[in-house]
């Protein structure tokens, strides 16, 4: 009898949150079961995707900009401004937030604008005359409320592109991300889909070949003004 109640009295092994599990392979596994189910439980839950409107609205002069900047025609700009943002309302649940929103955006820009250059090759030089959109970030401050201001800015941003257009292709992409964005050779990496030697070498080239764009520039206006 006293050998019953001994082992009525002992503990089931999975009996209370403290209680020890059996030894071997059984105990193993009920341990990190264990382990599991309680890291699940102190997860947290996954942050819900951002909201497209509030994205829309924080990062629309960012895109048309960077649009711009990748060699988007002013002719074709808004219609490429629409499709990022309907690139990105179809794939935003799938944001994980493993890169940061704007890396996650500059890779949509990059693909848009690629294929719109290559449109633009494909049909040649017709459409390009059409009168530029405003560039939003241009239209907006108190700095640039003086109509001598806008023009100037206005003028900046023409010879910044004017230069741009001096750069092939891939030194641009890369010139545009690391030197006007401020993005890292790793991230450059990543959205480029190219390996860091390689962004190191083409920005070298880019900013090479900028330098002499921009010396071209000085000389045909000083000539100009001669």
């Amino acid at each position: 009898m006293a050998s019953s109640s001994a082992a009525c009295a002992r503990p089931h092994p999975l009996a209370g949150p403290l209680a020890a599990p059996p030894a071997g392979a059984g105990g193993r596994a009920v341990a990190e079961g264990r382990a599991a189910a309680e890291a699940t439980a102190r997860a947290p839950d996954p942050a819900p995707p951002p909201c497209f409107e509030a994205l829309y609205d924080e990062h629309f002069a960012f895109v048309w900009r960077s649009l711009r900047r990748l060699g988007v025609t002013d002719a074709a700009l808004d219609d490429a401004v629409q499709d990022v943002f309907l690139v990105v309302h179809r794939r935003l649940a799938e944001f994980e937030g493993r890169s940061s929103m704007k890396t996650w955006l500059f890779g949509i820009v990059l693909r848009v604008a690629r294929t719109y250059r290559r449109a633009a090759l494909r049909r040649g030089p017709r459409g390009h005359a059409a009168e530029a959109p405003a560039d939003p970030e241009a239209v907006a401050g108190p700095e640039t409320d003086q109509p001598d201001a806008r023009t100037e800015q206005a003028e900046a941003v023409r010879i910044l592109h004017e230069l741009l257009d001096d750069l092939d292709e891939e030194k641009r992409e890369v010139f545009v991300l690391a030197e006007l964005e401020q993005m890292t050779a790793p991230a450059i990496a990543e959205v480029a889909g190219i390996n860091v030697n390689t962004v190191y070498s083409r920005l070298r080239a880019a900013r090479h070949d900028f330098e002499q764009a921009v010396l071209r520039h000085r000389a045909r206006s000083t000539w100009r003004c001669t």
